[in-house]
């Protein structure tokens, strides 16, 4: 099993209020047609007679061989075995892009053109208060019944997980140079400590920065409210004046804390891997106040027309085996505790090692730590959206 790089760019950011602000109308502003009534869901399921699938996801999100880069062992491993074939399509760069690609035929009751999609947490919220995904039959995936981790099993947006599914996972966090900064950082307060001035950056978009700045204050990031949200707007505001914080930024952070630029930043667990393979100085925090636990999520849209197939596909990643392979491979928080000791009896002594890496199988005093965030309503997006890129300058 090969060690890659993720890609830099699953985690997209709400870079302009035009893209929120769409998404607010859509969700509740009351445009009647864009909701779709659950009778309204299901097409004609080819799955029997059409033994195949779309599947549209992030680039470099899944494993491959390295030998032959075009080939996707777990993927060609369930062609095998079921005789599904799989057209996979990397086509989801950002989500507010793809929401805009698929977001007019699911408006207009018409089919996407894929069976399957994988998009953030948060932007599934807005897929299931729309009505755009389709209920999973659970009797079809006996794998995620009974290894889909339970911090993972119900989410604020979707109970019990009955329209979507974690592809993969990971942690919004702090990470920062020990070498470089001389000592150790616990807490998300310690990102305002004297001798980090102009030498920390924060996550520019909102859905990425908030709910880690208010687990800061001791919220409950299950239930947070308004007024949390604005004591964290006042907060980095403050933090803005005094030259606190450098900049706000997407997934380039990792170019300053490389470069010594910056000694402290917001941080998703995934990305520091890949950084401490060159540089063992770079820590990972979950702050002792805790971290954001995130998804990006598969799932069904409506009037998918190999809606079967893919619930299949879905359950064949769920095989501690198969996960872990992929787990090897994309070095994300594994969605699959039970790889963990298939990776463990690995003879490969490096692959045998990600069992023990916390930031792919969290141990039990950091999932002590770790929340999934209530996710920003339609109500609220739009103005707080507009706070948040105010103080962020985008």
């Amino acid at each position: 099993m090969a060690l890659n790089p993720p890609s830099a760019s699953r985690r997209s950011l709400l870079r302009a209020l035009g893209g929120t602000a769409a998404l607010g109308a859509l969700a509740g502003c009351g445009v009647p047609a864009a909701y779709v009534r659950p009778g309204d869901r299901a097409a004609d399921d080819a799955s029997a007679r059409d033994m195949r699938l779309t599947w549209a996801n992030w680039p470099l999100y899944i494993d491959t061989d390295d030998e032959h880069p075009g080939r996707r062992p777990t993927l060609d491993a369930f062609r095998e075995r079921t005789g599904i074939a799989v057209d996979y399509v990397e086509e989801i760069n950002d989500n507010d892009e793809f929401f805009g690609k698929i977001s007019p035929a699911l408006m207009g009751h018409r089919p996407t053109g894929r069976d399957l999609i994988v998009i953030s947490d948060w932007m599934c919220a807005r897929f299931v208060r729309l009505g755009w995904v389709q209920e999973m039959d659970r009797a079809r995936q006996p794998n995620v019944a009974r290894y889909l981790d339970p911090l993972l099993r119900s989410p604020a947006f979707d109970p019990g997980r009955t329209y979507t599914v974690p592809w993969q996972s990971g942690i919004t966090g702090i990470a920062y140079d020990r070498r470089r900064l001389g000592r150790e950082l616990r807490t998300v307060s310690d990102l305002w400590a004297d001798d980090l001035r102009g030498r920390v950056t924060l996550l520019s978009g909102l859905d990425e920065a908030f709910a880690l700045l208010m687990l800061g204050n001791g919220v409950d990031i299950t239930r947070w409210t308004p007024d949390d949200f604005h004591r964290v707007c006042d907060q980095v505001e403050t933090q803005v004046r005094r030259g606190q914080i450098r900049r706000f930024t997407g997934n380039d952070y990792t170019k300053d804390l490389v470069s010594g630029d910056v000694l402290a930043c917001q941080a998703y667990s995934g990305d520091v891997i890949q950084l401490r393979a060159d540089n063992p100085d770079i820590e990972f925090v979950v702050p002792e106040e805790g971290a954001e636990l995130w998804s990006e999520s598969l799932m069904v849209p409506d009037l998918a027309r190999h809606k079967a197939n893919a619930e299949r596909l879905v359950d064949h990643y769920y095989q501690p085996e198969v996960a872990a392979e992929l787990a090897a491979w994309v070095n994300y928080v594994c969605t699959v505790p039970a790889a963990r000791d298939v990776l463990a009896a690995s003879p490969d002594e490096d692959t045998a090692a990600l069992a023990e890496d916390p930031l792919i199988f969290p141990d039990a005093s950091m999932r002590r730590r770790l929340a999934i965030a209530r996710d920003i309503t339609a109500e609220e997006r739009a103005g707080f959206t507009k706070r948040w890129n105010a103080i962020a300058g985008l």
